[in-house]
C-alpha cells in the first residue's frame, strides 16, 4: 500500500476491513472477574475514559461520551451497585460526584482494554503526530457521516 490508493480503492478496502475490525472488537473476551456484570460495548467507552483519564464527574463523562448526563448517571448507578465503579463526593464542590473504577476491578478492566490499546499503539507509533491526527480525524468524520446518513 506504499503507492497510495484511489478514493474508490480506499473505500472498497475499508468497506471490507471495517466489519472485520468490528467483529474482532466484539470478540475481545471479557475477563472472568467482570463477566457477571453484564457489560455492554457502551460500558467499554465509559470504562476506557476512567482508566486512561482517571476519575471524573458524570457531566465530564457525558460530554466525552457525547450522551446525556442522565444516560451516564444510569450507567454509573448500575455499575456502582455492582461494585465495578465507585462514587465519592467532590471535596471542592460537594454537589458534584466523582466517579472512578473500583480498585478491586482496575486490573481486570485494564486487561480487557489492553489488547485494543496495544494494537492501536502498534498502528499509531510509526506515524508522525500530524499523521495520527489525520487518521483520528478521518475516523471521526466517517463515524459522524455514517451516523448522519443513518438519520436521513
Amino acid at each position: 500500500m506504499s503507492e497510495g490508493l484511489s478514493v474508490d480503492e480506499g473505500i472498497r478496502t475499508l468497506l471490507l476491513l471495517m466489519p472485520r475490525m468490528a467483529g474482532r472488537v466484539k470478540r475481545i473476551p471479557i475477563p472472568e472477574q467482570l463477566r457477571s456484570f453484564s457489560l455492554a460495548p457502551r460500558h467499554l467507552s465509559l470504562l476506557a475514559y476512567l482508566l486512561f483519564d482517571g476519575p471524573m464527574t458524570v457531566n465530564e463523562l457525558a460530554r466525552l461520551l457525547q450522551v446525556a448526563p442522565a444516560t451516564v448517571s444510569l450507567m454509573v448507578g448500575d455499575l456502582s451497585r455492582q461494585g465495578v465503579l465507585e462514587r465519592r463526593e467532590d471535596e471542592q464542590d460537594r454537589r458534584r460526584t466523582i466517579v472512578s473504577i473500583a480498585e478491586q476491578h482496575r486490573d481486570a478492566v485494564d486487561a480487557w482494554l489492553s489488547a485494543g490499546a496495544k494494537a492501536w499503539r502498534k498502528a499509531l507509533e510509526p506515524l508522525t503526530p500530524e499523521q495520527r491526527r489525520l487518521f483520528v480525524e478521518t475516523l471521526e468524520t466517517y463515524e459522524r457521516e455514517a451516523t448522519a446518513e443513518g438519520r436521513s
